[in-house]
């Protein structure tokens, strides 16, 4: 666009909202409920992620929000409910491992995803970068220092840089419609 000239009209673009300004009052139970059921539409893998806390205690949980974010440099992300117990331990830890679930291992992520305190007691688990704990047979699992942590709603989202990963070629376990599932046939 060239220089304006008189009588020539100015074009105003609209100022992007803020993103407080986006903020929508809140949902009503059922609404949140729907809400819930149709992003359950979309598959994904489950993980265990895993981390020591400030006092050199090993914690874990099931998380199925998990994604890759960077090839260059190498990074995923995973979020946390800011009421989570384990909220502070994540937020503090040097370094988490994010272990890929295979098909075969739908009890680890159920103990993991339990209000059973000794959650290390399934699975077979060696320390990992930072002493995050790695479970073997995993269907992947990538070792990652911590690199960010951000604001989302009602969740923190943990990006972490990826110094150590490891495939072992196996289907991984998945999610969907709030219930586990096989990998079907390739298309």
């Amino acid at each position: 666009m060239g220089p304006q000239r008189a009588g020539d009209t100015a074009v105003s673009t609209p100022e992007r909202p803020s993103p407080t300004a986006l903020t929508a009052p809140p949902a009503p139970q059922q609404e949140l409920k729907s809400l819930r059921s149709a992003l359950g539409r979309f598959a994904t893998g489950v993980t265990v992620v895993t981390c020591l806390d400030s006092a050199g205690e090993r914690r874990g949980l099931t998380v199925n929000s998990f994604t890759s974010v960077s090839l260059e440099p190498p990074l995923v992300l995973w979020s946390l409910r800011r009421v989570s117990p384990s909220l502070e331990a994540f937020e503090r830890a040097s370094h988490f491992a994010v272990n890929v679930l295979s098909q075969e291992q739908v009890e680890v992520s159920r103990h993991f995803a339990s209000q059973d305190p000794d959650k290390f007691a399934v699975g077979h688990w060696s320390e990992g970068l930072g002493g995050a704990p790695v479970l073997s047979a995993a269907a992947a699992v990538f070792e990652c220092e911590s690199y960010q942590v951000m604001d989302a709603g009602d969740h923190r989202l943990l990006l972490g840089q990826v110094m150590n990963y490891r495939d072992q070629g196996v289907a991984a376990l998945v999610f969907q419609g709030g219930r586990y599932r096989l990998l079907g046939e390739v298309l």
